[in-house]
Order: C-alpha cells, then structure tokens, then sequence
C-alpha cells in the first residue's frame, strides 16, 4: 500500500492574522489527534480547508508551499462558499436532520448547489495528488459527496469515509431532497464507519430501501464492488487526560477549583453550544433536583460550561438567550451570599483547567438529546485514573452511552430519571464510584484513538484485499479471446445457461422478467450454430419457460431439473413426487396471509415463497420463523428447503441442476461446454462439469466457478459475442 491520503473539512492546522501577518497554530480536536496516531511506517498527507478565507494569489502559493512542508494540501474556500456550502447545507440541513431537529432543518437548493460544488472542489484536489495504490480516508458530513466524486475518477481506489456524527433513521432520512446523492456519494467508498452499531444499522436500512442496495452481515456488493460497513467507536488520547502534564506553577483557576472543590462537591457539564446537547432540560433537571432535595443543595455546585459555537446562527443566539435566562432565574431565587448553585461559564477552559475541573469533580453530568459519541464523557472517565472516585451520569442518546454501561444511563428527556441519578451519585459508596470507573477505564484505555484509527486503516486494507482476491476469477479480456477461440474452433459444443440472474434481472413480477428481442436473437443465433446444444436449466415452471422458448428449438430444464424438454416435449424425472404439497403450502399460505406483498409460486413439483416486494427486514425474519419448521416436516419426505435471492423453495431433494446436466453431459463427448449461473442453485452445475469446461459465475460472490462475470449485463454481452461468432 502507498500514502495514506486524509481528507476532512478543517485542516489540523489553522491559519490566524496577527498585525498583518500569517500565523499558523494547531486546530483543536481528537481527530488531528487520532490521524497523527497512525503508524508511522506510511507517509500521510492531510487535505482540508486552512480555517480562514484567504483571496490573495499570492498569499494562496505562500499558505500552500508552508503547508506542503508538513504534508498538508490545503482547499481554499470563499466567504460565499463558507456561508452556504458549511454554513448553509453542512450546518443547516444536514446537522440538524441528522440530530432529529427537523423543525431547523433548512431545504436551499443554492445551499445544496454549494455543497456539491464544494465537494466537487475536494475531489479535484486530491485528484491532483492522489497515486493508484494510496489509501484515501475521507471525514464527515461536510463530504459525503467525495467518495463517490472519486470512485467515478478512479475505479480502483481504497477509499474509506467515516462518519462522526449519528446517521438517522430511515424514516427520518427519507425525508431529505437529496437522500439519493448523499447515499450514492458515501457509497463510493469501500470502507464505511459510524460511531455505534444503531448509525450503521440505520445506514445499510437506507441503503437498502432508497438505492435497493441490500447487505449480508454489513457488506453489500455494488457493481460488483465490495462495500464494508461497520462500527468504529472513536476513542480518546487515554494517556493526555490520565497522566496530564501541568505547568509547574499553577495558574489561578486551577488553583481556585482545588480550592473550591474541597468545599462543595462539584457536578460539571460541559458542552459546545448546540440544540442537540440538551443544555436546557439539563439545567431544569438541576432545578428540579435543588427543589427535591433541598437537603442536597448547599453541599454541591453545578459547574456548566458551555462553548462558544455558530454564533451567527439564530437557532444558537435563542439557545445562548435561554440558557442565559435560566441559569440568572435559579441562582437568584436559589443562590445566597456564600453558594451559587451553578456557576456558569460561555467560553472555553485551557488544558490545565478543564482537566482539573475533570479531576475535582465529583459527577459529570452529560446529557445531549442526540449526540454521534461525545468525548467529555471519555475524558473525564481517564482523568480520574490517579484517584478513581466520581460518577458519570450519561445520555442514553450518546454514542459514548455504548460503551460506557457503568455510568448512570438516563433518558436526557426524562427529569425525574436525571434527578433520580443525580442521588443516586451523590449516595454511591466510593467502593461502587471505583469498581464502575475502573472498568470503564480498562476499555477506554484498550479503545483508545490510536486503536480507532489504525483499526480503521486495518479493516480498509482488508477490504482492498478481499476486493482483490475476488477479482481473481474475474474473466479476464485474455480468458474471454481464448473462450471465444476454443468456441469457434469446437465440433461439438454445450451452453448450459441459468435464466433469472443470469440472462435477465430479477423482478418483483417473475412472470413479467420475460425475454427482451435481444436474447431470443441471440439464444436463435447460437442454436443456429452447428453441432452445438444450448440448454437453459431453470427453477421457472415449465409452462412459462414453453411460452418463451418453445419455438426457439433449443432444449430446457424446468423446476431445477424435475421436467426435461426434449424433442418438443416436456418429460418427467422420474425421482419427482409430488404428493408432500398438501402438507407444506398451508405453511406458506399462512405466511402469504401475515406478509401483504409476498405471494406462492406453485409448480408441478415444488412450491416457492417470493417475498422481492416486502420489506426486506420483514421477510428474512419470516424466514427465520418457518425455517426450521419446514426443514422438520421435509425429513421424511425426500425434500429440500432452499433459500434463493427473495426466496424460499421446497423440492425433491433427488432433483437438482447438477443432475439435469449430468443428461447432456452423458449424451456424448463435449470439445466446449460453458455453465454459467448466478446463485447457489447453479453451484451443482458448476461441480458437476469436467475440468475443461468455461464455468462462469455471475456477481463477484464465493463459487466453485472458474470463472467471474460481475453483472447480467457482462453475461449477456459474452452471450451476444458467442453468438456472433
């Protein structure tokens, strides 16, 4: 593997003016921290916006040859491109829908034609950079076009996206204009990572039912691709908050909290100044608490401190107004000279500080309405490593909520619960506060940020891997001349081709994936070769195969190999009963009856349950619940239960392709023969093949083929070409 390429909104450095002239310092954040952790043994390059707008040619060739130096490739934005691109759709639509804040959720389309241009821009750039065999690690919501912006450049590409804040349900995502682009664009990505188990759940749901995309344990397969999507819960720098290193004279504040915290037991909340982190509801809960357990009251003190955020935004100056309004009203009617019940700070705390703040307090109140991880509820777990007493209260809505079950989790919506755990805090036994952060502490310091990112990187590169040992079998343009040679050169030649999958597509309407004008000419042209058999082996029912091949004069195996179509006729395997229908389709009737849209199929001699045009979730646990109980009631009766792709099949077990082939196979010596099929049905075709023949698998799926082709489409363009030939 080369470079590793690592694309986010913000560069880890920002550039600032003092007196006219550039400066640049570090940006603050755990992800510079995360992406500096990975192993040094790959060279990285790091591309974003430099934090400020910057117009000058000049100065634009200056920030970039300083920036270079470092690894750093820097996106120059406009003040225009800032408002509606980052502040606009980034900020306005995506942000809030994805928290479930709907009712600020803005629909602009001149936001949406800046969020496309913007990411338009990111793509070129790392085009510009990008080598074949580097690994491109894209960040957050701001870009979710890019993956899919450099898949259609580069096909070949390990591309990773991740996801830092929560991913919504399908429900709620439905509801975006623009769904469709932002799941094709995350999509173009191989590797892709949410916080928490719930984000990537509701993910692959949307994926499924907005772009039909379906996935087999979190893989899905596009064109061929495959696609990984998992959980990847970001973790902290373990070390900086546990073994913090201070200045070795303190400055005031921290000595003032020390001081204070020896006089009251101190409750911290802090939070960047946002809707979604439930600042409000949490100071009512306080207030409800102070009303409670007035008992409680003199002895503790909310420290809150909130970070400026988004000031230009008006859902935040009516936030930053009625924290303001709340906190003034409940220290004035509860304060008294010598205690404040909360003590309240709108700026950010220095290193030393907050860590302190962290060390002394004796709870940590964390409770967003909806947050992607929230790393506070992380740091302050590590800080209390030299002395392990202090109790989280955590937000259920948190990712953080996942991992960390030893806290106190609450419904942030729910008072009375946060009231009831912050007595619950203040009365735990130290011995309980220190087994409940010990444990914490052990997973945090395991899953720490450098084993995010590098678990990351791990799972991206196996997934190149895998991507690449199934293009092994692809057919290569080398195998398709040599097959296509071997073909013209043969006296005698067999085409063993499967239907549904292979030929056509599936459809939610069987009947209605008939033949297109195309594959008749193509099916009539090969038959019209001499000395050469084509035959298509098929589950359909033998009337429907009739009526759309009957004439062509080719030969045909129906229900898997239960009716042969021979010399104009169909004739019966003799291994077929059918007297066990009677007994398993009042099973499926009754799954019909409790699944609206799902229908039987009946044949001579099998019945199938097709459920293509039902939820998806919905009919592999119908699945589920009728497997077993057919698999019993099919063991004395010579069966077979088969799962296809949407759906379930039950047959005589002594009838399979494999053994319907074994007829052609036996007529006589074959100089070619070709198989080619798409699921699990055609594999007793491919094993029951001699060793010369061209087996051909259609998708990119585990197979006893030689041979891959990736789509219907590839199939029938080699079909068409052996028929010209």
């Amino acid at each position: 593997m080369g470079r590793i390429i690592i694309v986010s909104n913000r560069l880890p450095i920002t550039i600032g003016r003092k007196e006219g002239e550039l400066i640049y310092h570090p940006s603050a954040g755990g992800l510079a921290t995360g992406l500096n952790s990975l192993e040094s043994d790959k060279e990285r390059i790091w591309i974003g916006w430099p934090g400020r707008a910057v117009d000058d040619e000049g100065e634009r060739k200056l920030i970039t040859q300083q920036f270079k130096k470092d690894g750093m490739v820097p996106v120059f934005l406009s003040l225009q491109e800032l408002e509606d691109y980052y502040e606009g759709f980034s900020n306005k639509t995506i942000w809030p829908h994805f928290h479930y804040f709907t009712q600020y959720t803005r629909y602009n389309e001149q936001y949406w034609d800046s969020y496309v241009s913007v990411n338009e821009k990111f793509a070129a750039i790392i085009a510009e950079v990008v080598e074949e065999d580097d690994l491109v690690w894209v960040h957050d919501y701001q870009l979710m076009l890019v993956p899919g912006l450099l898949r259609k450049r580069f096909p070949g590409l390990s591309i990773g996206f991740f996801l830092h804040i929560p991913f919504p349900s399908y429900e709620l995502f439905r509801t975006l204009p623009w769904r469709r682009q932002l799941l094709e664009g995350v999509l173009g990505a191989d590797q892709i990572g949410f916080h928490t188990f719930g984000y990537m759940r509701h993910f692959l749901s949307a994926s499924y039912r907005i772009l039909g995309y379906e996935h087999d344990f979190g893989k899905i397969n596009i064109a061929g691709r495959a696609v990984s999507v998992d959980a990847f819960p970001m973790g902290i720098d373990y070390d900086k908050y546990a073994h913090p290193i201070h200045p070795e004279n303190e400055n005031e504040e921290v000595q003032f909290i020390k001081d204070y915290s020896q006089r009251r037991r101190i409750i911290i909340s802090i939070d960047r100044l946002d809707y979604s982190k439930g600042i409000p509801e949490r100071i009512r809960a306080y207030e409800s608490f102070l009303k409670k357990y007035p008992d409680y009251a003199r002895d503790v003190s909310l420290v809150l401190v909130v970070v400026p955020s988004r000031a230009g935004v008006d859902q935040y100056q009516t936030l930053k107004e009625e924290i303001d309004t709340l906190v003034g009203r409940i220290n004035g009617e509860y304060g008294t000279f010598d205690w404040v019940p909360i003590r309240y700070y709108y700026r950010s705390f220095s290193f030393d500080s907050l860590c302190t703040l962290y060390r002394c307090a004796a709870i940590a109140l964390i409770t967003p309405l909806r947050d992607g991880m929230n790393l506070v509820a992380k740091e302050f777990v590590a800080s209390k490593e030299d002395n392990p007493i202090g109790v989280l209260i955590l937000s259920e809505m948190a990712g953080a909520a996942s991992e960390l079950q030893e806290a106190l989790i609450i419904n942030p919506n729910d008072n009375a619960e946060i009231v009831a755990a912050l007595v619950q805090a203040l009365d735990m036994p130290v011995e309980e506060q220190t087994t409940r952060l010990r444990e914490m502490q052990r997973k945090l310091k395991r899953y720490n940020v450098k084993h995010w990112a590098n678990n990351f990187i791990h799972q991206q590169m196996e997934t190149k891997r895998i991507q690449e040992d199934r293009q092994t079998k692809v057919l290569s343009d080398s195998t398709r001349k040599q097959l296509l040679l071997d073909y013209q050169q043969a006296k005698s030649r067999l085409l063993l081709l499967d239907y549904d999958g292979t030929l056509v597509g599936f459809h939610p309407v069987p009947e209605q994936a008939s033949p297109d004008p195309g594959l008749i000419a193509s099916i009539q042209k090969l038959n019209a070769h001499k000395n050469t058999s084509v035959v298509i082996i098929s589950g359909r029912d033998r009337y429907t195969l009739g009526s759309w091949f009957g004439d062509v004069g080719i030969e045909m195996v129906s229900e898997h190999g239960a009716w042969i179509w021979k010399k104009g006729e169909w004739q019966l395997n003799s291994n077929v009963v059918a007297n066990w229908k009677s007994t398993v389709k009042p099973i499926l009737e009754n799954l019909v009856e409790r699944t609206p849209g799902s229908f039987i199929e009946e044949k001579d001699y099998t019945l199938a349950w097709h459920y293509r045009r039902i939820d998806n979730e919905l009919g592999a646990n119908r699945v589920r619940e009728i497997r077993d109980e057919l698999i019993y009631l099919t063991a004395n009766h010579n069966l077979q239960v088969l799962e296809g792709n949407k759906v379930v099949e039950v047959r005589n077990a002594g009838v399979d392709k494999g053994k319907a082939a074994g007829l052609w196979l036996n007529r006589q010596e074959w100089d070619f023969i070709m198989a080619i099929g798409d699921d699990h049905t055609d594999e007793d075709t491919f094993n029951a093949m001699p060793e010369h023949a061209y087996t051909i698998k259609v998708g990119l799926n585990k197979t006893a083929a030689k041979y891959k082709v990736r789509s219907v489409e590839e199939a029938r363009e080699l079909i068409d070409q052996i028929a010209a030939s």
